[in-house]
């Protein structure tokens, strides 16, 4: 019981907007980072996408758990949004209505439908990123909200790719000296300065492989699978689908591009006999060094 109230712990952190890094969960869970990782691996069992960007952990909304979860209650965004508007509308004394309108806007993110100033400055500020980028001039996101930190602060960055809808936008800080993700939700005015970009040649962009896992680096691995696997795959993980080519009646070919052997090594070594590695040999080092720690 103490393990899944751990888990159920673990999807509420992960999944609050704010910013936890390993060290940061252990500590919320009282446990160690091997039992951090078990748990990790628990949730993406049972369909959560737990994606890593940098040195922090969320749970990916595209999640085949929260898909489902939202095909249950059957509300798209528009619909939600639609809903807390006729919740306005009505009388707002009435407990019922209040209800409705708080879990709204607990589950759905409705500012940019509902509130016309948030929007405003919403679009104001992708404006002022996209005219940076392809400027290529180095901008200050203001006051920037960090939840991780609990501040505001100025963030110096050259802005150089604006990717998941709009919703983020990646950059090279100047400070730090590294490539982040900003979040456009976050930033509260953006000032596009008079400089053009100084650090072009380390910019770098941020890749998610087809096992949630993200970071700037791209491993290759190419393996001829089974039926079993296959079929696994495309159940678990369809957006490869695309990659798989047939040689034969029971065997398929995948190259697949990963940013961490740890997805794809779990998936492996569950269905050795049924996979074959063709290329990788950084990935069959991986294996072998799995293999070797489980034979006392």
């Amino acid at each position: 019981m103490k393990k899944l109230g751990n888990e159920l712990t673990l999807i509420q952190l992960m999944t609050d907007g704010y910013d936890y890094t390993a060290e940061d969960l252990c500590n919320h869970l009282g446990c160690t980072r091997r039992n951090l990782y078990y748990y990790l691996q628990f949730l993406r069992e049972y369909g959560f996408g737990v994606l890593r960007n940098e040195n922090y952990y969320s749970l990916d909304v595209n999640s085949p758990f929260f898909s489902n979860l939202a095909s249950s209650v059957n509300f798209t965004l528009q619909e939600a949004v639609l809903i807390h508007n006729l919740a306005d509308s009505a009388e707002q004394k009435n407990p019922a209505v209040l209800s409705v309108k708080k879990k709204l806007e607990r589950y759905y993110d409705l500012r940019f439908f509902s509130d016309s100033k948030y929007k405003k400055k919403q679009l104001r500020n992708l404006k002022d990123i996209s005219d940076a980028i392809a400027a290529k001039r180095i901008v200050c996101l203001k006051e920037y909200s960090s939840p991780h930190s609990h501040t505001f602060t100025d963030r110096v960055v050259e802005p150089f790719l604006l990717f998941n809808d709009n919703q983020d936008v990646r950059c090279y800080e100047l400070e730090s000296g590294k490539n982040k993700t900003f979040k456009l939700s976050r930033i509260t005015n953006v000032e596009v300065y008079d400089a053009p970009w100084i650090h072009a040649s380390e910019h770098r962009k941020v890749f998610t492989d087809v096992f949630s896992f993200s970071g700037e680096e791209l491993y290759t691995v190419k393996l001829l699978v089974g039926q079993l696997s296959y079929n696994l795959m495309m159940e678990e993980f369809p957006i490869s689908s695309a990659l798989f080519s047939q040689k034969d009646k029971n065997h398929w070919i995948v190259s697949l591009d990963v940013v961490s052997y740890l997805g794809i090594g779990r998936f492996v070594l569950g269905l050795y006999d049924d996979i074959e590695i063709l290329e990788g040999d950084g990935f069959k080092d991986y294996i072998k060094s799995k293999i070797v720690k489980m034979i006392p």
